[in-house]
């Protein structure tokens, strides 16, 4: 039952982490997903690492491609090449019982393709990123939903805003259907960034605004700074409100993450510390 609960708060409809987490790798994965969430990135990372170093390969990819994510949220794009490279070495050829959320050795090569194509993209080598991107094969949901981001973000940061609003409404459309509240509220910001680009502002605020309700109800720290950003960017009657709203948020989330995570965030050109 408790793994249930961490699946549910990390791919589900209650994005909170339950208040006791069992002592095995799965459920010490599925807790640091939810803490990277929320920006506890230093609780975070030593549960990845202790999964890390673990001897199930398919789960030490896994805590391997998460904690590059997290190194992502806090702007190093550069400090994840390594891991997601790790991660990918990891499940080169593995094959292993299916897991709905995609858990898996098809979900961790996923993984591990799609953070590199987000890390090469960071750093503005988009071809590399495309050829990545083209790599990935994503069989189940999340992978899927993973996939409309990165394509929707690599296509706005070659100029092609209209060709971002597909890929970006199609990963919404489908974390919707399966009820990832996490994942539909990341999907809003991706697609309202597509719109916003092409000039929709209306709309894009209205998403800014969703997103912005659920991650601070759920302290989702991860999205609320960026959907503030965007917030900022788009309503033009209370920019310094929202700028006020990201600096807390991202003060709160310095607070909580690790040395090197916070000299990343300081020295990123993406995160406004």
């Amino acid at each position: 039952m408790e793994i249930e609960e961490l699946r549910r708060a990390a791919f589900g409809d209650a994005p909170a982490l339950p208040s006791a987490v069992p002592d095995s790798p799965r459920a010490k994965l599925l807790a640091a997903i939810v803490l990277g969430a929320q920006g506890r990135y230093a609780a975070a990372a030593t549960l990845l690492g202790e999964i890390g170093r673990g001897r199930d390969p398919v789960l030490a990819s896994l805590a391997l491609s998460t904690f590059a994510s997290h190194r992502r949220q806090l702007g190093g794009h550069r400090a994840a090449f390594a891991r997601d490279g790790a991660a990918l070495r990891l499940v080169a050829g593995l094959t292993g019982v299916d897991d709905p959320d995609g858990l898996d050795a098809a979900g961790a090569r996923a993984d591990a393709l799609l953070g590199l194509a987000a890390d090469n993209l960071g750093v503005g080598r988009l071809p590399v990123a495309r050829r990545l991107l083209a790599r990935a094969e994503p069989l189940g949901w999340r992978a899927r939903v993973r996939k409309g981001w990165v394509t929707a973000e690599i296509e706005l940061a070659s100029g092609r805003a209209a060709d971002a609003v597909a890929p970006a409404e199609a990963a919404l459309d489908l974390a919707t259907a399966t009820g990832a509240l996490r994942h539909v509220t990341k999907s809003q910001l991706v697609l309202a960034a597509a719109l916003g680009a092409t000039g929709e502002r209306e709309p894009a605020l209205h998403l800014v605004h969703e997103a912005l309700g659920v991650s601070e109800k759920f302290a989702l720290r991860s999205l609320s700074w960026p959907a503030g950003l965007l917030a900022a960017e788009h309503d033009p009657d209370a920019p310094g409100r929202d700028r006020s709203r990201v600096d807390a948020v991202l003060h709160a989330v310095l607070l909580r993450s690790d040395p090197d995570g916070r000299r990343l965030a300081r020295d990123s050109p993406w995160v406004p510390v």
